[in-house]
């Protein structure tokens, strides 16, 4: 029997959409009778917060012992070293620590700061609460990811990919319950790329209901100093870019790492150009500007547009993988050549429900299939214009759909359940409920 059944919902659009998912509607005493009927199947004294039963729900199909959860096996120092060393959150554990630095060091908390598989990169606070932790597993190295231990802050949040609190017994695994804690996603601005959590965990007796917005904000303090430091990147390009482009006859642009563009020259201006996830110097075909020519920079990238025939620049595969739980990808290819990026979980739902209606979705058919509110055809044309504009030739409109004689391919998870688990879409709601 699913944990949905008997007054235990594992949610739904209308839980998602109106109101604070975080909000504490059950009061802490009841939580251990919630979780403890929800998961023998009998009816709780109050329903779960929807945020926690759609977690339970999904970690009881994942077969997670309620008990002892999982496990998994650490990470090696040396493998531990090298993702910090790729991790741009390294740089901001200073900005991290001071902002938290009240919660953790006075109210006998600690701060974890995880990459966005939910490995734990980072972690700070008491010695005697350091110790707790480590007494479950919450160490350097370890895996906190939901489908792992269950439902906690760094891995539910990294599945919801928005702020969450778990306090004591909403955890799945019962010997989480002496604690509570609060997690914040952390994005990339250059490209929105989920990059980890930032979290607080502490016994639940001391825990503040106020953490979980000092959480918040200072993750997007976080941020906001990774959106300076980019833009000063940008700026230093710039510099250089721009008499190396008066040298380069036709169109051209010199680009960031991130495809940001520094300098233009014979062509309209260009925010960002998106870049195939694996860049390579040599030619390359861009949804956007077509086929193209890359040569290296110390800090990006010289982007010639060549002039190529028509047939050239016509994509005639796409291949949509929504079949892993945290990231999504497209892939284009044609006679120029492939390009593949990935993709935000709004625009994973959008393709997903292009590549299943080939003869395409009107934008109040779209917004019912996402929203379950026909209405709401502003907010799904803005999101196609975006798509359309990184996927050139790639997406046709009136009706919106892939692009006549483009073969698409759609790869989605073994079991129906595991499909965009966060997901909340009316669309997606049925199709991971078929059996």
């Amino acid at each position: 029997m699913e944990l949905q059944s008997r007054g235990c919902p594992a949610g739904g659009p209308a839980e998602r959409h109106h109101g604070n998912v975080n909000r504490g509607t059950t009061d802490e005493a009841l939580l251990p009778a919630v979780r403890e009927a929800c998961l023998g199947d009998a009816r709780p004294p109050v329903p779960p917060r929807p945020l926690i039963g759609q977690s339970w729900h999904r970690v009881r199909l994942r077969g997670v012992d309620p008990e002892t959860g999982g496990s998994s096996p650490r990470l090696a120092t040396d493998e531990v070293e090298e993702r910090r060393q790729r991790s741009p959150l390294g740089g901001l554990l200073t900005h991290l620590r001071e902002g938290l630095g009240s919660v953790v060091d006075v109210e006998r908390h600690l701060m974890a700061v995880t990459d966005a598989e939910g490995l734990v990169l980072w972690r700070q606070g008491n010695r005697g609460v350091l110790r707790g932790a480590d007494r479950l597993g919450f160490d350097v190295g370890a895996s906190w990811a939901e489908e792992l231990v269950g439902t906690n802050g760094i891995g539910t949040s990294l599945v919801e990919r928005r702020p969450v609190q778990v306090r004591s017994a909403e955890h799945f695994v019962r010997t989480h319950h002496a604690w509570s804690c609060a997690a914040a996603p952390l994005h990339d601005p250059r490209d929105g790329r989920l990059l980890g959590v930032l979290n607080v965990s502490g016994p639940a007796p001391a825990f503040n209901p106020a953490t979980l917005p000092l959480v918040t904000a200072v993750a997007k303090v976080g941020e906001g100093e990774l959106r300076v430091r980019h833009w000063e990147s940008v700026e230093r390009l710039r510099a250089v870019a721009a008499p190396m482009l008066a040298r380069v006859g036709g169109r051209a642009l010199v680009v960031d790492r991130d495809g940001w563009a520094a300098a233009v020259t014979g062509m309209g201006p260009v925010g960002r150009v998106a870049l195939p996830k694996s860049v390579q110097a040599g030619r390359a075909w861009l949804p956007s500007l077509g086929l193209c020519s890359l040569a290296p920079l110390p800090d990006g990238w010289l982007v010639r547009v060549e002039e190529a025939p028509r047939a050239e620049l016509v994509p005639s595969r796409v291949v949509l993988d929504v079949s892993g739980p945290r990231r999504w990808t497209v892939t284009v290819a044609g006679a120029a050549g492939e390009w593949s990026q990935e993709l935000s979980p709004r625009h994973a739902e959008l393709l997903y429900v292009l590549a299943r209606h080939p003869g395409g979705r009107s934008a109040a058919e779209l917004a019912a299939d996402l929203f379950g509110d026909a209405s709401r055809t502003v907010t799904v044309r803005a999101e196609m214009s975006r798509m359309r504009r990184t996927l050139a030739g790639v997406l046709s409109h009136r009706p919106y759909r892939f692009a006549e004689n483009v073969d698409v391919r759609l790869l989605v998870p073994p079991r129906p359940a595991d499909l965009l688990p966060a997901s909340t879409a009316p669309v997606v709601l049925a199709d991971r409920a078929r059996r």
